[in-house]
């Protein structure tokens, strides 16, 4: 093998843990610029500390920014009036319906500021995307699946919740068939939220890392067209975080309305 094939390999080799560590790695200890790395308890992995920065910044928002008991917000409590608005009208409560919607809401709001917050600290340079951990996404989806159990049982009693994989009007032989594959379907549902979320926000980090990564595997003058594409990516992932943010809390809602009307 040429020296420059051994050089192009070495490239190949650096780029590619490069990538690995940024988007697998869920290591004790969180790189700063300019002051190293600062080690972590064991106890608070670094995709950790990102929820915990999370949900400070969101208590620290609500609780500073939302004036409570006040007829008409005025900056950003107007800002956060306009999302908690939109989550209510437009996603639990043609959903879920009116009584049982307007009760919930606090928690699908809770799910789109988390994962929105969550989604947007990964684009900040030397911040992590933590619900680029499955671990995290399989959190979150935990929560909509013991609302679809435990909040169905809650509401309708257990025979509420078996008939949710019963449908009507079946023939009892199809039942034999169908039961099982309706209750297996529910776990699925729940798995299919923390997949769907986890790989979308993955791989925007990977195919952005990628092409950054072009200045270093190739010529300069070939590589630099590489930076504006980055740019548009990253912007287009401001876009992604929203509209996975959305699309968590849309389809929680679904499964749970599933799950406390399944006559509807």
């Amino acid at each position: 093998m040429s020296a420059e094939a051994v050089k192009t390999v070495d490239k190949s080799e650096a780029i590619n843990e490069f990538i690995n560590h940024h988007v697998l790695v869920n290591g004790n200890a969180w790189h700063l610029p300019f002051i190293g790395d600062i080690p972590l308890p064991h106890w608070l992995p670094i995709h950790a500390l990102m929820l915990v920065i999370a949900t400070v910044f969101l208590l620290l928002l609500f609780l500073l920014g939302y004036k409570r008991g006040a007829v008409v917000q005025t900056g950003i409590g107007n800002v956060l009036e306009l999302f908690v608005a939109f989550v209510r009208d437009n996603i639990v409560v043609p959903n879920i319906g009116e009584h049982d919607g307007k009760k919930m809401t606090p928690l699908f709001c809770s799910f789109f500021f988390f994962v929105l917050t969550l989604n947007l600290l990964g684009q900040i340079p030397f911040f992590v995307t933590a619900t680029g951990n499955v671990n995290v996404t399989l959190a979150l989806a935990f929560v909509t699946l013991g609302f679809m159990v435990i909040g169905t049982i809650v509401k309708n009693g257990v025979g509420g919740f078996i008939k949710c994989f019963v449908p009507s009007g079946i023939p009892w032989p199809v039942l034999i068939l169908l039961v099982p594959i309706e209750f297996v379907s529910m776990f699925i549902k729940a798995a299919a939220l923390s997949i769907r979320l986890f790989a979308n926000m993955m791989a925007g980090h990977i195919v952005l890392l990628a092409l950054l990564s072009l200045a270093v595997a190739i010529q300069l003058w070939v590589a630099i067209f590489a930076v504006p594409l980055g740019v548009a990516i990253s912007l287009l992932e401001i876009f992604v975080c929203f509209l996975q943010a959305y699309v968590f809390t849309l389809l929680s809602a679904i499964f749970i309305g599933q799950m406390y009307h399944p006559a509807h």
